[in-house]
């Protein structure tokens, strides 16, 4: 999936305003995300990824992953957005989606499999490019 197409479809399932806005939510997920799992682990994610959502979780330092809950993720992703939680987690959702769809399904299992049980409103979404498990 080409960065163009990523953002469209986070911008269209956030029902967002604008281009900028689902920009600005990728990017704060996915910069939220490296801080949640190792870098180590979050390489194969990158690598499936356009080059302008890879660098996000790539960084300039390595990454050390932290274990925090839903609501800090939330949070974390809501600073760096500078929105109220509520709309943050419509965008946070909405990358997950896009996620699944971007990447190889065995890959995102892998990638599930890195948060814990309180994430799974998160994974809630079915993929939408009629892949089946």
């Amino acid at each position: 999936m080409e960065y163009h197409e990523f953002i469209t479809h986070v911008q269209s399932l956030a029902q967002s305003n604008s281009r900028e806005e689902a920009e600005l939510a990728a990017r704060a997920t996915l910069e939220t995300i490296k801080e949640r799992i190792a870098d180590s682990e979050i390489q194969d994610l990158a690598a499936q990824l356009p080059q302008e959502l890879s660098s996000y979780l790539r960084g300039q330092e390595p990454a050390s992953s932290q274990v925090f809950n839903l609501q800090e993720f939330i949070e974390r992703v809501s600073e760096k957005e500078k929105i109220e939680p509520t709309t943050t987690a419509i965008h946070v959702r909405a990358v997950f989606a896009v996620l699944q769809n971007a990447i190889n399904p065995e890959k995102f299992s892998q990638f599930q499999g890195h948060f814990t049980h309180d994430y799974e409103e998160l994974f809630a979404a079915p993929p939408t490019s009629g892949v089946h498990a």
